[in-house]
């Protein structure tokens, strides 16, 4: 909940006390003398058994003030983190989930400063400098970028746990070497601290710890039994010492910590075994299973019962073959997390579990209805009003991946689902990328993996990697497909290994076989469908306006070339002219011999 401006609250926030852990928290934020406040801060402690498993979560974040939008940064970082990191699977290590969630809000702040108008203007983008600290069992993992900073406060002593990224250039001039969006990739310094019950841990911008010396923080600490009231006397100190920024302080204090038996316990999640092959009526983890739904070489999908609610859900397991991948297994561990990622009711939810996991595998909503490869057998000819409204709907899910830098990579007509009411959801993350996070495979060795070549864009078979253009492919050949029962290209597209054999790509119009779609129609496919990215949409959303709108550059009269009207008949007529002109030129020599 938020409850004030610039800070962020999740679960309890004061005093919270499990069989573990037990911690006192409080904070504080203003604007000082600024006009506005481009901080943002905010605590999480989650509930059982995310406390144990995931631990307790704090970051803040700080504008640059040169720029206009970087509280928009500050509160995208803060909010992503404390959001994501509890959405990674639990079998991550602290340091792997949070560097991932880092990464991708890095990318996403990076881009969108690449979309605004201050693109060659770093310092006036979507910038903000970061500190998060995660306290989970009996350690504190400290995450930083920038010039905010971490402290812990132990036995009496002081100790600054971070190193600020600015590079001075003189005794009273310096710049950010590094901080949140200021480019694609981040390096993030990490850093894990062990624990002591009576410890406080403080997360202070550079508005108040400038101002500051460590023996009036430590009294500041000591001598307060309430923490907010401790950080208001930092904040409220730093500004009568004359601070010009914004001032913004966390603390946690450390009153109880887990018992080794139960500390050593929850490190050790990260060996969670693998699930065996399943069967129905089988008793697993909390779920009873009902029937077998998929089994594919590398991975199985059943049917079950959450045991608890009552409801119906779809579990996903590795398959045995798989367990000694690495690579695959983490691959099919970020698959829920991108699902926990997006909100968006064209896409997959997965369930929430509020409940210890004793296996790796994913359980996600169970959607009554069909595949859209199977909606498509039964419906052969689909009236194009029914098409374009389920293309639409595919739409709003990739565009809801999009705008978290997501591109989704493997989107065919077995990975949509049409539930009985009609809603369109596109299932299945498997080759999903995430801006920011190094993939486990190239795009095409995921592409041929999954056997899903026929529906993927040209440029993967080149050796580029995708881009939102790339998914826009995807949907049109869907689209042409629903339509026509056929494919643009054939089968061409996966043969094609350069771009001058991907130039020779001929689309195969729906004009002369399918008189019934409109010319403007069909052009529209064709743009949507060229083989080189950049003549394709710039949006999703402009494809879709000219599914349904005539675009007026496609409504001008044109005599298509036969050879793209009909390749086949083209071909064969030139074949027949050149036949024939051969028979006569045989003649003709036969009579001057005579």
């Amino acid at each position: 909940m938020l409850n004030a401006p610039g800070t962020i609250v999740f679960g309890a926030l004061h005093s919270y006390m499990t069989k573990q852990l037990l911690v006192t928290t409080g904070q504080y934020s203003d604007k000082g003398r600024k006009d506005s406040n481009q901080d943002f801060h905010g605590i999480c402690i989650p509930h059982e058994p995310q406390l144990s498993s995931k631990g307790v979560a704090l970051a803040l974040a700080d504008g640059i003030s040169t720029s206009d939008v970087s509280h928009v940064a500050s509160e995208s970082a803060v909010t992503g983190f404390l959001e994501d990191y509890y959405s990674t699977s639990e079998t991550w290590s602290v340091k792997t989930s949070a560097e991932k969630v880092i990464a991708a809000t890095n990318s996403w702040l990076f881009s969108q400063t690449q979309q605004s108008n201050h693109r060659y203007e770093k310092d006036r983008g979507y910038v903000c400098t970061f500190t998060a600290a995660v306290l989970k069992s009996t350690t504190a993992h400290i995450f930083h970028i920038g010039d905010t900073r971490a402290y812990r406060l132990s036995h009496g002593e002081l100790e600054q746990l971070t190193d600020d990224h600015r590079v001075w250039v003189s005794s009273d001039k310096s710049y950010l070497a590094r901080a949140l969006g200021i480019d694609g990739r981040i390096n993030i310094d990490y850093r894990a601290v062990p624990l002591e019950a009576g410890d406080y841990l403080l997360l202070l911008t550079d508005g108040v710890y400038e101002f500051l010396e460590p023996a009036f923080i430590k009294s500041a600490l000591e001598l307060s039994i309430d923490l907010d009231v401790s950080a208001k006397k930092l904040a409220d100190e730093a500004y009568a010492r004359g601070s010009h920024d914004n001032l913004t302080v966390q603390i946690v204090r450390i009153d109880q910590l887990p018992d080794p038996e139960s500390s050593e316990m929850y490190r050790q999640l990260s060996s969670l075994s693998l699930p065996p092959r399943l069967e129905p009526r089988m008793q697993f983890d909390g779920y009873t299973i009902i029937r077998e739904v998929r089994i594919g070489s590398r991975s199985y999908i059943y049917l079950a019962i959450d045991d608890e609610t009552g409801q119906q859900v779809m579990l996903k397991t590795p398959t045995i073959g798989m367990r000694d991948d690495p690579a695959y297994l983490e691959r099919f561990l970020m698959e829920e997390w991108i699902a926990r990622r997006i909100n968006n009711a064209h896409v997959l939810k997965p369930c929430s579990l509020d409940r210890k996991r004793n296996f790796i595998y994913v359980a996600t909503e169970y959607i009554e209805g069909q595949t859209l490869a199977q909606w498509m057998i039964d419906h052969p000819q689909p009236a194009i009003e029914i098409v374009r409204g389920i293309v639409e709907q595919i739409a709003k899910g990739l565009r809801a991946l999009h705008r978290l830098e997501m591109l989704h990579q493997d989107l065919k007509p077995d990975n949509i689902m049409i539930d009985k009411l009609g809603t369109v959801k596109i299932i299945d993350f498997g080759a999903t990328r995430v801006a920011g996070i190094m993939e486990v495979a190239t795009p095409i060795e995921q592409i041929n993996l999954l056997g899903s070549a026929q529906y993927a864009a040209p440029e993967y078979f080149v050796g580029e990697s995708g881009t939102t253009q790339s998914d826009l492919f995807s949907l049109g050949v869907i689209t042409y497909q629903m339509l026509s029962g056929k494919l643009p290209y054939g089968v061409e597209v996966p043969k094609t290994k350069s771009r001058k054999a991907q130039k020779k790509l001929m689309y195969l119009s729906l004009q002369d076989a399918y008189k019934k779609i409109p010319l403007w129609l069909d052009e529209t496919l064709r743009k949507a469908l060229a083989p080189d990215p950049a003549q394709r949409y710039g949006e999703i959303s402009e494809f879709i306006f000219d599914l349904h709108n005539p675009n007026p550059a496609f409504l001008e009269t044109r005599t298509q070339p036969l050879i793209e009207r009909d390749p086949l008949i083209f071909w064969k007529s030139l074949s027949l002219i050149m036949f024939l002109c051969i028979v006569l030129l045989v003649g003709v020599l036969a009579h001057l011999k005579t």
